[in-house]
């Protein structure tokens, strides 16, 4: 029997309803797009927000990222993914210098937010986390503090905070983070009292409250239900409007979901960066048809 080659990822169309399931080339059944998304908006010339230029990064004598140069667009969704060890989570973290926190870890090149180089002599890590935000993968609200302080907790620890904005600046993020509904009445109790997606949310809120101009998420939904994940997916499309995303995931259905543009990683280099839907349809490199299709990773 003549064997079929295995088809790329179909990406849903934001404006249809959702189609069947549809199969994998090992057989497993591939979620199809649950609810109806917004067009996509059209890719414009114009200045990115966040560029790596020649960026090498190292564990120890172990290099992890090799050269990888790209410029993300202000006001985007970017998703990142790649096979597990392949440098994702590591260009998310040079993205706001926390890889530089882990004893033995360099990294070299630049990383530019709206042309400033975060990297230069002189600038503050601190400052620069504030504005690059991130969410982790796993929930991580502070257990010891309430709704309310963990939504408050970043400003407080930069010194920020003053008092007479501080239910404004919570309320607010809460409502961009979408979770002031379900917990406008229960300010007062511990963050972990929340399910694992409401706490996702809090922590986003959380990372909301500083007022950051670029979120970096980090496999966001990986711990999460499918009810919860879409609540998280659908909060990136509304915060996408006023902040830059970038998203790590191993999941390429959410990548084709969510993300107007995608970057490919392998063993710690970039092999293609371009629009999603190009990427997942049409792929320049065989590599980037190879992960996609399944015969790798």
């Amino acid at each position: 029997m003549t064997e079929l080659a295995p088809q790329l990822l179909s990406v849903p169309s934001p404006s249809a309803t959702p189609v069947e399931d549809r199969k994998a080339s090992n057989g497993a059944t591939l979620p199809s797009a649950r609810i109806e998304r917004p067009a996509r908006r059209e890719q414009m010339e114009e200045s990115p927000k966040l560029t790596a230029e020649e960026l090498s990064a190292w564990f120890g004598a172990k290099q992890v990222l090799q050269r990888v140069s790209l410029a993300i667009p202000a006001n985007r969704v970017t998703a990142i993914i790649g096979p597990s060890g392949c440098g994702k989570s590591t260009l998310l973290r040079c993205f706001n210098r926390m890889h530089e926190t882990v004893t033995g870890a360099r990294a070299t090149g630049k990383v530019r937010l709206d042309g400033q180089d975060i990297y230069a002599r002189g600038v503050d890590p601190v400052l620069i986390r504030r504005q690059i935000g991130m969410v982790f993968q796993k929930p991580n609200p502070f257990p010891s503090m309430s709704i309310r302080d963990n939504v408050l907790s970043g400003l407080r620890l930069t010194g920020l905070l003053k008092r007479e904005l501080a239910e404004g600046i919570m309320e607010r993020a809460l409502i961009q983070a979408a979770l002031w509904e379900e917990v406008q009445d229960r300010l007062s109790e511990p963050g972990i009292s929340l399910s694992g997606g409401q706490q996702q949310r809090l922590c986003i809120a959380r990372a909301l409250a500083v007022e950051p101009e670029v979120l970096l998420m980090d496999e966001p939904c990986s711990a999460l239900d499918p009810i919860a994940t879409a609540r998280i997916e659908d909060l990136m499309h509304s915060l996408s409007d006023r902040y830059t995303i970038v998203i790590v995931t191993h999941n390429m259905q959410q990548a084709a979901r969510v993300s107007d543009q995608t970057a490919f990683l392998l063993m710690g280099e970039l092999v293609e960066f371009g629009a999603t839907d190009q990427l997942f349809t049409s792929p320049h490199d065989v590599r980037t048809e190879d992960y996609i299709t399944g015969k790798f990773g």
